[in-house]
């Protein structure tokens, strides 16, 4: 899989909340290659400060020229992006790591909660133009309606069904994703995809594990380097082992992986 390190602009800045952001930036390379469940990973700052790139989810591409990444902003780095505007330049290293593997046969399901919604999104717009007559479920959460209504309707812009859910009750079940997954009429065959806090992962790994679904989750995690140089992203796998994320992964099959909540 090609890698590029480019100068790519922001062509568009969408503030779904205060402080969740989603940027879309001008790259063909990248673009074109991407596939659901890579990453990117972006020189957040002109400087020194803060020294280290950033690693985001490419949530959608378009006309394999343009790619989008959704984020909220938790540090310095986030808040640097934050304030960009349209029409500067960004350095950006991509497509990095393993994206998700679809078997157009299988009754497909999205599960996304906060900003791991993000690749979904990008996954979703793929098993629509692959899989035209299989659509997968969707179910996502996040804390308010105004953070998670704008990407209740990217999905259902693409004709996909969302099962929302929220912390306070303002859009759709009230209360976890897991909620919601548990009510849903799944065939034997089903396998989830999913991407979110460790806790919601760990749930519906273990929801996977008791009836029989594949299940595959995109872990995110903090990372140096992106590239499996570094040791700032390892997670653990079953026999004492530990694997990269940002090079084996992001990506796992989630029966890969030691799951140490319940």
């Amino acid at each position: 899989m090609p890698q590029f390190q480019k100068k790519t602009q922001i062509i568009r800045i969408e503030r779904f909340a205060s402080d969740i952001v989603r940027l879309t930036l001008d790259s063909p390379d990248i673009a074109s290659v991407a596939r659901p469940g890579q990453f990117v990973m972006i020189r957040t700052g002109n400087g020194k400060d803060p020294l280290l790139r950033r690693p985001f989810s490419i949530s959608q591409t378009s006309n394999q020229k343009h790619f989008q990444i959704l984020f909220k902003v938790v540090g310095r780095g986030t808040l640097l992006l934050s304030h960009c505007r349209e029409g500067e330049f960004l350095s950006v290293l991509g497509p990095l790591g393993s994206g998700f593997t679809v078997d157009c046969q299988r009754m497909n399901c999205l599960v996304g909660g906060g900003m791991g919604i993000a690749p979904l999104l990008f996954l979703g717009k793929t098993l629509s133009r692959t899989c035209p007559e299989n659509s997968p479920l969707v179910v996502v959460g996040s804390r308010t309606k105004e953070e998670l209504e704008p990407l209740v309707n990217d999905f259902n812009e693409i004709g996909l069904t969302v099962h929302p859910a929220t912390d306070d009750g303002s859009l759709g079940h009230h209360g976890l994703v897991t909620d919601v997954l548990k009510k849903l009429d799944l065939r034997g065959d089903s396998e989830i995809f999913v991407c979110g806090p460790h806790p919601m992962m760990a749930a519906v790994h273990f929801f996977c594990e008791e009836r029989g679904y594949a299940c595959q989750v995109s872990m995110e995690t903090s990372m140096a380097c992106g590239m499996g140089a570094c040791l700032g992203c390892i997670v653990p796998v079953k026999n004492g082992a530990y694997a990269h994320a940002c090079s084996d992964g992001p990506v796992f099959d989630s029966k890969e992986l030691l799951w140490q909540v319940r």
